[in-house]
């Protein structure tokens, strides 16, 4: 039994992975709103209307025994958890979307969520999808939304981010597990933004509030008549509050310019019959050796990620750089109902473990569980313009999967000629040979397929145990 970090933070009930199984124990503290959760079958409705994930009591006496709690949830396992800051500017915003749409959902039946984490959220066949029964609560007349700060902090602030700067938010919500602070989207936000009304009402406003009772040393909030505020925010105040913060979101757009990689396919720097022999030897690698689990590295807009679930894989996560070619593999999932999950990826500085206890977000190689790799046109990318040896990054491959194809692309391929025109040829030991015999040391190389004119080379391999 293995306990999920991140599952802390909730008095209410903790998260297992138990026998390849997901298991919510409901604590003693929580056993009342689950009660009324399940009396009210909100749980059901929620599944039924797309909001939440597929969740089921069990009884098993031993694990409630152990567990010391009454109740036992099991939820439909994820074959790859992401975190809000690998997510594209559409995915984030859908998944805001999302959340306020189920906040709605839930007003309309007497119950509503007592925070906005997230990380609550993850993303099924493309569509966002609630994980935490538990947030779930019976909403009381006149209660604040407890969850507006850190909707804000979490939602809506890294969309005004990248909307302001024309900058990803990733590595900023990266370097900040909350997000990003009210006091900091303030100072950045552009004219335009300052004044739309949503934006100064939800962000605005309340830092200003902030900054002046941190001034007067109101810790107490005594200038705050509570009972005035109980009898003011009342439900409609809620709906609007809520509705209002969903058509602002529903509107705003990507900001960020098309780039080279993004118009990668129609700007391809090798021909149609290599790109149908690529298509080919991925097929065949697939079928062959019955890959359910695969890693796309450099996925762009996913047609081989793609590829392999038409030929047999079951689940498959892309992994790109560019947020151009990120928002096309994310459209094609959610527009085809694909099991492909594409998420934001420096592989150079990829996700670690963070939080707390450097425990509480598990980094991209100990969430890594697939038994096939593909790496087409990407090495060179990390070799060449990153300065990783070609050691280092065939043992990098082999640590992620098991099975997998990688392509070696020579120096005199126009891509790399450009990359060295931009530093210079310090690269001696980045040629065939040596990528070869380095891969034949960690591996059973099962076969070698060339494609392209420039003699780039597909390299199948096997992993020693």
């Amino acid at each position: 039994m293995q306990k999920i970090p991140g599952s802390f933070r909730d008095p209410s009930g903790s998260v297992f992975n138990y026998q390849n199984k997901i298991i919510r124990s409901v604590s003693k503290i929580g056993e009342q709103k689950y009660l009324h959760i399940k009396n009210n079958n909100i749980i059901e409705e929620s599944i039924k209307n797309n909001f939440l994930i597929n969740t089921f009591e069990i009884d098993d006496v031993f694990l409630k025994e152990k567990l010391n709690s009454s109740f036992l949830l099991e939820h439909q396992k994820l074959e790859y958890v992401s975190y809000p800051y690998e997510w594209s500017f559409e995915q984030l915003r859908d998944a805001a979307i999302h959340h306020l749409n189920y906040q709605i959902f839930l007003l309309e039946k007497g119950f509503e969520l007592i925070d906005a984490s997230a990380y609550n959220i993850q993303f099924i066949r493309g569509k966002p999808t609630f994980i935490d029964c538990l947030s779930l609560s019976k909403y009381q007349e006149g209660r604040p939304w407890f969850g507006h700060n850190q909707f804000c902090e979490q939602f809506l602030n890294p969309l005004l981010f990248t909307i302001s700067t024309k900058v990803l938010f990733n590595n900023w919500y990266k370097g900040s597990l909350e997000g990003i602070k009210n006091n900091e989207i303030a100072r950045i936000l552009n004219f335009s933004l300052k004044i739309n009304p949503v934006v100064f009402f939800n962000i605005l406003l309340p830092n200003l509030f902030d900054k002046f009772s941190k001034k007067k040393n109101l810790s107490d909030l005594a200038l705050i008549n509570n009972n005035k505020i109980r009898n003011n925010f009342n439900k409609n105040s809620y709906f609007w509050l809520i509705r209002s913060l969903k058509k602002f979101i529903s509107n705003i757009k990507n900001p960020l310019t098309p780039t080279f990689w993004g118009r990668y396919n129609e700007e391809k720097t090798y021909s149609d019959i290599n790109y149908s022999k690529k298509k080919e030897i991925v097929r065949n690698f697939i079928i062959k050796n019955n890959i359910k689990n695969v890693v796309d590295l450099g996925c762009n807009d996913g047609d081989f990620s793609e590829l392999c679930l038409i030929n047999g894989a079951e689940h498959v996560v892309g992994l790109d750089y560019d947020h151009i070619s990120l928002e096309k593999s994310y459209l094609r999932s959610k527009t085809k109902n694909l099991n492909f999950l594409p998420l934001y990826f420096d592989a150079a500085n990829p996700s670690s473990n963070i939080g707390w206890y450097q425990n509480e977000r598990y980094g991209f190689l100990e969430r890594c569980n697939f038994d096939g790799l593909i790496a087409l046109a990407f090495e060179h990318h990390l070799a060449i313009a990153k300065n990783i040896p070609l050691g280092e990054l065939i043992k990098w491959f082999l640590d992620i999967a098991p099975l997998g194809l990688i392509e070696f692309v020579p120096k005199n391929d126009k891509t790399v000629g450009i990359m060295l025109g931009l530093k210079g040829d310090i690269f001696p030991d980045y040629n065939e040979e040596n990528f070869r015999k380095i891969l034949a040391k960690l591996s059973n190389i099962v076969s070698v397929s060339e494609v392209g004119d420039s003699g780039r080379k597909i390299y199948e391999y096997k992993k020693l145990r």
